[in-house]
């Protein structure tokens, strides 16, 4: 039994509102707990059945590169697939914050660089020009789970979603 199947979605997306990542919409419930508990959290969204709660991993890493450090932890008991979107989208984090530096650091503040974990394990090897290392990432992600999905599109959806809400908040 996967763990996903014990926190609901209501759940997950209350515990990104209490991090600071709205990039889902929603209340913050009273049973709220997996902010305090970041590989768990990172675990049960990769695990997620919505997309949308799998693609949050991805403004979670920009928003909390700290959590960085509790990503092979929270891999090492998810199947294959899982761990290719886990991986995937943390390395889409990776190279989006490269790209995007100068907006995050006016938005978010200046923070710590997430430290590129996987690209090596996922068969690509990174340059200096982000968006070629997104490209390259995304051709990966389809060959690695067998679906043809605009992957590049996916990634930068989820880093313009969440972008725009905070240049809501801040306006």
């Amino acid at each position: 039994m996967s763990s996903t199947s014990l926190v609901t979605g209501e759940q997950m997306a209350s515990a990104l509102h209490i991090l600071g990542v709205n990039f889902l919409f929603g209340e913050t419930s009273a049973d709220a707990f997996l902010h305090k508990q970041p590989d768990r959290l990172i675990a049960v969204l990769a695990e997620s059945h919505e997309a949308r709660l799998r693609l949050s991993l991805i403004p979670l890493f920009l928003e909390h590169p700290e959590f960085s450090k509790h990503v092979r932890k929270a891999a090492q008991g998810l199947g294959k697939s899982t761990q290719v979107i886990l991986q995937c989208y943390y390395t889409a984090a990776v190279l989006l914050q490269k790209k995007h530096c100068a907006e995050l650091d006016l938005l978010i503040g200046k923070k710590q660089s997430l430290p590129d974990l996987f690209s090596k394990k996922l068969g690509f090897q990174t340059t200096a020009d982000p968006e070629q290392d997104l490209q390259s990432l995304a051709k990966r992600h389809e060959i690695l789970s067998g679906m043809r999905i605009n992957w590049l599109g996916t990634y930068q959806h989820a880093i313009q979603v969440w972008m725009r809400g905070l240049e809501i908040q801040k306006s």
